[in-house]
């Protein structure tokens, strides 16, 4: 009898982890999303337009995604030069979108909407807090692929960093669109 060896291809063990993380993560904002639904029913719920820069963050997490995307494909050809300029054009997008939050947090002080004030805007404090966090933990996940790239002595071209790196910014991005068309949608 002849036995066919059948060979699975393995997920890496980053990759796994980056996926159950990713789960994880989802769900947070899941319950974030439906407490916001059920206060929102509430007599004194404030509705109020988001900071128009929230836009324009949304701009720049896209266009950074693009060039995360982009860096990949540079670094997988080879091409380190041009990955280098990428991966950090990419952070200092990401950068800048954590400075456009940050920005509309403080537009939204100075109109009167405090994180101890009304219940809404202490929703949007929070949601948008927290995924401002993991956008910034995303930065981080750039600067050591930054500082990686630019060291002279080069240990490995495994492509595995950046691909996790990418998938966690594509995913960060991907929430940051739900999370404004949610909160536009469900004032």
């Amino acid at each position: 009898m002849h036995t066919m060896s059948i060979q699975r291809k393995k997920i890496h063990p980053h990759k796994y982890s980056l996926w159950i993380a990713m789960g994880s993560i989802t769900m947070m904002f899941i319950g974030f999303t439906s407490a916001y639904v059920v206060k929102r029913s509430q007599a004194n719920w404030l509705a109020f337009e988001l900071p128009h820069i929230f836009w324009l963050s949304t701009a720049l997490i896209l266009l950074s995604s693009l060039t995360i995307h982009l860096a990949l494909k540079q670094f997988k050809e080879r091409n380190m030069q041009r990955y280098k300029q990428l991966i950090t054009l990419t952070a200092v997008l990401g950068v800048a979108f954590a400075v456009c939050q940050w920005i509309g947090f403080s537009q939204m002080r100075n109109s009167g909407l405090a994180l101890n004030g009304p219940v809404s805007a202490s929703f949007i404090y929070v949601i948008v807090g927290v995924h401002m966090l993991h956008v910034l933990g995303g930065v981080v996940a750039l600067l050591i692929m930054f500082g990686r790239a630019y060291r002279t002595r080069v240990r490995t071209y495994s492509a595995v960093p950046i691909e996790v790196a990418a998938t966690y910014w594509h995913f960060v991005d991907v929430l940051w669109i739900y999370l404004l068309i949610f909160l536009s949608i469900a004032r």
